[in-house]
């Protein structure tokens, strides 16, 4: 038996998916579970990784893990998973946890990371950049007025699609690759002009990027509810980025056999949260 834990995220659905095509039995940990929809193979049952006292059940009979990178309260779970002899780990962590000054979010992984390898539990961990679908705040813009505000659009990253990284940790949870730490990232450095045209090209409709002063962007995301030590480093990793593409690393086609998904198949995947007609 192999717990998800994150189920219902982009990466999570996606490995719960993936390893049902596998053959495996797999249980979802869900905080509600009445909430949402399941593959109907897939057991699921209530538990939250805050509140340690709901985690017994889940662990239960539970061989190896995927375990969503919850800030709070991992020490809980390891406990549990420890108890419960779980013998496999794999915890989708973050790239930024490889820069020689991690800020907030890197550091949050790492205490994770290093949670996780203190516990004793053979681990495996999940690092990837940015997500393709961290682009999917852009789409209410480009329903609304074609038009998508942001900062520093010469920006060149290389983002993952959610469905590679959890190729990779079905790999690892499949293949039991313990010990080890996957750096992931797309095929492609893109700036965000460059993906803004790649959308407008896709959905077939006109679209542009305006570019927006730092303190205008920065109240934005605030509003959003952003964390402001996040937004700050949204903004200046940004800006490292312009004329100097992130690199490309090719993980994903080395663990899984196949070429990591482009941006261009990405969008024609969600092409209708971007307000494209079906055909």
């Amino acid at each position: 038996m192999i717990l998800v834990t994150g189920g219902t995220g982009n990466v999570g659905a996606e490995v719960v998916r993936r390893l049902l095509d596998a053959g495996e039995k797999v249980r979802v940990m869900s905080r509600d579970p009445a909430a949402r929809s399941f593959p109907a193979d897939a057991e699921v049952l209530p538990g939250d990784l805050t509140r340690p006292e709901t985690l017994t059940r889940a662990l239960s009979g539970v061989e190896r893990a995927f375990l969503f990178p919850v800030f709070t309260g991992v020490g809980g779970f390891l406990d549990a998973a420890r108890d419960a002899g779980l013998r496999h780990v794999v915890l989708l962590s973050s790239q930024t946890v490889t820069f020689s000054t991690p800020g907030w979010i890197g550091e949050q992984h790492l205490r994770l990371e290093r949670a996780v390898e203190a516990s004793g539990l053979p681990w495996t961990f999940v690092r990837p950049g940015a997500f393709m679908t961290n682009d999917l705040v852009w789409a209410p813009q480009i329903r609304d007025d074609g038009v998508v505000r942001g900062i520093h659009g010469e920006s060149a990253l290389a983002p993952v699609d959610p469905r590679d990284i959890a190729a990779v940790a079905v790999r690892a949870l499949l293949d039991r690759r313990t010990g080890e730490s996957f750096l992931l990232t797309g095929p492609q450095a893109l700036t965000q002009i460059e993906r803004v045209r790649i959308i407008a090209e896709t959905i077939g409709r006109p679209l542009r990027f305006e570019e927006l002063p730092r303190a205008e962007f920065r109240e934005r995301m605030l509003r959003h509810g952003m964390p402001a030590p996040v937004v700050d480093e949204l903004i200046d990793g940004f800006a490292a980025r312009v004329g100097e593409p992130e690199e490309v690393v090719p993980t994903v086609e080395e663990v899984t056999g196949r070429p990591a998904f482009t941006y261009a198949q990405w969008v024609t995947h969600r092409a209708a949260a971007f307000g494209a007609t079906p055909a």
